[in-house]
C-alpha cells in the first residue's frame, strides 16, 4: 500500500487511495497495526480517499481511528484529505465537496491554509447522541470518578462533550478524559474537550478523542468547543483555538441553521509504502 503520512496541527494520519473493494476491509482490519507508533507507521488514524458514488460529492472520505473504530468525520483529517487530493494530482480543483459519514463537507485551499464548511452544529440531545431524549445539553452535571463536571454537548457529525476549567493539566485531561469519553451519558462515546477561556477571541483546548486518546488537535472538537462557548456566552463568534499542535480559527454566527467554519493548516510529513498482508515492513522516503 502506498501512502502519505500527513498531519494537521500534530493530529496525524495515514492517507491512501486507489483501493479496490476487497482492499478496503483489509485496511480497516489492519488500521490498529498501521497506526502503531512502534511497530507500524504511527498515526491517530487511517484515511481512505475514495471515488464518490454520491452524486453531489467529488470524493468520499472514510477514516478509521487508531483503535480500529470508524469515525463519522475529522476536521484535521479533512484538511489533510483536501491537500492530498492536490498533492497526488487527483484533482485540479482548489475547492471540493467531500462525502463523509457526517454528510457533505466543503473544503477549499486558500494559500497555505485550508478552509472547511463544517456544516450545522447538532444540539438536540437525542441526535448527538446522549441518554437524554430531547432538548439541549448546556452545563449539565455529569459525575466521573470523584468529581462532578458541567458538560455542554454538541455534535459536529460526531459527539462532543465540552468542559470548562481554569487549568488544563494532565490530572484533569488524562485522569478524567478516558472516563468521560466512555461515560454512559454518551451511548456512542464522545470526544471530550477541556477548555480554558482566555478572552473574547481566544481559548485554550486539550482534547481526549474517542478511539484515539489525547491528541495534539481535533478540528471537530474545536468547532464544538466554540459552539459551546457561544451558547454559554463565554466569548465571541470568531475565535482562535489554541491546541497542543497549533491554532485553528473557528467562526459561527450563533444561528443553528448556519454552518460552522474552520480554517487551519495541513502538511505532508513523508511518503512510503507498506506490506499489510503479513509481517509488515515499512519503506519510507522523505517528503516535505
Amino acid at each position: 500500500m502506498k501512502f502519505l503520512k500527513m498531519e494537521g496541527l500534530g493530529n496525524d494520519f495515514i492517507l491512501t487511495h486507489g483501493l479496490t473493494k476487497k482492499e478496503i476491509p483489509l485496511i480497516i482490519n489492519q488500521a490498529s497495526f498501521l497506526c502503531d507508533r512502534r511497530k507500524g507507521i504511527g498515526a491517530d488514524g487511517v484515511i481512505m480517499v475514495l471515488l464518490s458514488d454520491a452524486g453531489d460529492a467529488d470524493f468520499t472520505m472514510r477514516i478509521i481511528n487508531s483503535d480500529g473504530s470508524e469515525a463519522e468525520m475529522c476536521g484535521n483529517g479533512i484538511r489533510c484529505f483536501m491537500l492530498y487530493l492536490n498533492a497526488m494530482n487527483l484533482t485540479d480543483k482548489k475547492a471540493c465537496t467531500i462525502h463523509t459519514l457526517a454528510g457533505y463537507i466543503k473544503a477549499e485551499i486558500t494559500g497555505d491554509l485550508i478552509s472547511v464548511d463544517m456544516g450545522k452544529p447538532v444540539l438536540d440531545a437525542a441526535k448527538i447522541p446522549t441518554i437524554k431524549t430531547s432538548g439541549k445539553i448546556i452545563n449539565a452535571p455529569i459525575k466521573a470518578k470523584d468529581r462532578e463536571f458541567l458538560i455542554t454537548a454538541v455534535s459536529m457529525g460526531n459527539p462532543h462533550g465540552v468542559i470548562y476549567s481554569d487549568t488544563l493539566d494532565d490530572d484533569l485531561v488524562l485522569g478524567y478524559g478516558p472516563v468521560l469519553e466512555s461515560h454512559p451519558f454518551f451511548p456512542a462515546k464522545a470526544n471530550i474537550e477541556f477548555i480554558h477561556v482566555i478572552s473574547d477571541k481566544e481559548i485554550d483546548m486539550r482534547v481526549y478523542e474517542r478511539g484515539c486518546g489525547e491528541t495534539m488537535a481535533c478540528g471537530t472538537g474545536a468547532c464544538g468547543a466554540v459552539v459551546a462557548g457561544i451558547l454559554n456566552k463565554k466569548h465571541g463568534n470568531k475565535v482562535t483555538v489554541h491546541l497542543k499542535g497549533g491554532d485553528l480559527l473557528i467562526e459561527w454566527d450563533g444561528n443553528t441553521e448556519h454552518s460552522v467554519f474552520m480554517t487551519g493548516p495541513a502538511k505532508i510529513v513523508f511518503s512510503g509504502e507498506i506490506n499489510i498482508n503479513g509481517n509488515s515492513t515499512v519503506a519510507a522516503s522523505a517528503s516535505h
